[in-house]
C-alpha cells in the first residue's frame, strides 16, 4: 500500500484493512515500517474525527471507588466529611481544589478528569 494522509472515511477504512493484513509484521521489515507509519496515520485521523471525551468526574470517582472496594465512608476520609461525600456523589456539591488534589492522590484519578464541570 502506498502510504498517504488519511483524509476521507474511505481512506480510513482502507487503512484499517491494510493494518489488519500486516498486523503481525516483523519490526524493522518493510511491512513493519509500514505498520508503524499506518498506525500513526490512523491515530491522527481518529483523534481528529472521533475524539474521546473525559468521563464525568463524579462517575470517574464512583468507578474508581468500585475498583478499590471503597464505600462512602472511605470517600469521606478523602474529602473530609461523610455528608460532603454524599453531596459530591449526588452532584450537589462541587469539588474544591483541595478535594481534587486529595482525590487525585488517594484514588489516582487524573486531575484533568476531576476539574471538569458536571
Amino acid at each position: 500500500m502506498k502510504l498517504r494522509p488519511i483524509k476521507t472515511k474511505k481512506d480510513y477504512q482502507n487503512a484499517l484493512l491494510r493494518l489488519e493484513q500486516i498486523f503481525d509484521a516483523k519490526p524493522g521489515s518493510a511491512e513493519g515500517d509500514e505498520l508503524e507509519i499506518l498506525g500513526i496515520l490512523i491515530d491522527k485521523y481518529e483523534k481528529m474525527h472521533h475524539p474521546i471525551d473525559f468521563p464525568d468526574p463524579i462517575e470517574a470517582i464512583k468507578f474508581r471507588m468500585e475498583q478499590l472496594g471503597y464505600n462512602q465512608s472511605d470517600l469521606a476520609n478523602v474529602v473530609g466529611l461523610k455528608s460532603r461525600a454524599s453531596e459530591i456523589l449526588n452532584k450537589k456539591r462541587k469539588l474544591t481544589l483541595e478535594m481534587i488534589r486529595n482525590l487525585h492522590e488517594a484514588l489516582n484519578i487524573p486531575t484533568d478528569v476531576l476539574i471538569q464541570n458536571y
